[in-house]
C-alpha cells in the first residue's frame, strides 16, 4: 500500500515559484504551513475596514512604527502570510532587507467576513506558536473586535492565546506597545443599514 504525502514548500521554493510564474497575477496567495493557500476574495464590507483601519493607523503611529496593509511576514521557513494590517517596530531599512519577523512585530490584524473560521482555527494558532504577541480579528460577521494576546501552548502541544478579548464597534481601544494610543473603533467598523 502506498501513503499519499502533500508536497510541502519553504519559503525559498514558493518564492521561486513566484519568480517562474507558478501563480496567476490576479490570484493572492500566501504559505502557512508549507501550503500554498490562495485567498479569498476581499467582498465590499472587508475593503471598506481595511481601507479605514489603514487610514486612521497612519497618522496616528505617524514615525512611531511602520504599518503595513497586505504585506508578507516571515513566521518560519514555511510560514509567510500576508495580513491584512502589520504593527512593526521602525527598522533603519525599512524591512528592504527582509520581512518583519515575529520580533519586530507589534500587532498582527486581520479583517475577517468569508475568511473567520480560517483566521480563528488556522492562523490564530499559528500566531500564537510563533510568537506574535498581539493578535486582532475585525469580525465583520458578529460586528466586533476580537484581541488576543500573550501566546502560550497548551498541554496537548497547540497554541493559544491566554487573554481574549472582544470590544464593540462603539468603543476604543489601545493600541499595542503604545499605551498612549487609541482607536475609536467606530471610526473603523463599516456602518451597516439599519445600525
Amino acid at each position: 500500500m502506498t501513503a499519499v504525502t502533500a508536497k510541502r514548500f519553504s519559503i525559498a521554493e514558493y518564492h521561486r515559484l513566484e519568480e517562474l510564474g507558478f501563480f496567476d497575477p490576479d490570484d493572492r496567495v500566501e504559505l502557512i504551513r508549507g501550503e500554498i493557500i490562495i485567498m479569498a476574495a476581499k467582498g465590499t464590507f472587508h475593503s471598506v475596514c481595511n481601507s479605514l483601519l489603514l487610514k486612521k493607523l497612519y497618522p496616528l503611529l505617524e514615525e512611531r512604527a511602520i504599518v503595513r496593509g497586505q504585506e508578507p511576514i516571515i513566521l518560519s521557513a514555511d510560514s509567510e502570510p500576508e495580513p491584512d494590517v502589520v504593527i512593526a517596530r521602525n527598522r533603519s531599512d525599512n524591512y528592504l532587507s527582509s520581512h518583519p519577523e515575529p520580533a519586530d512585530i507589534w500587532l498582527v490584524i486581520e479583517v475577517s467576513d468569508s475568511t473567520l473560521k480560517y483566521d480563528r482555527r488556522t492562523k490564530l494558532p499559528l500566531y500564537a506558536e510563533t510568537g506574535i504577541s498581539n493578535y486582532w480579528i475585525f469580525n465583520l460577521v458578529d460586528n466586533q473586535l476580537e484581541m488576543h494576546s500573550e501566546p502560550y501552548q497548551k498541554k496537548n502541544g497547540s497554541y493559544s492565546y491566554q487573554l481574549q478579548r472582544v470590544v464593540l464597534p462603539n468603543q476604543t481601544v489601545v493600541i499595542p506597545g503604545f499605551p498612549d494610543l487609541s482607536l475609536d473603533l467606530s471610526s473603523v467598523f463599516p456602518a451597516q443599514s439599519g445600525d
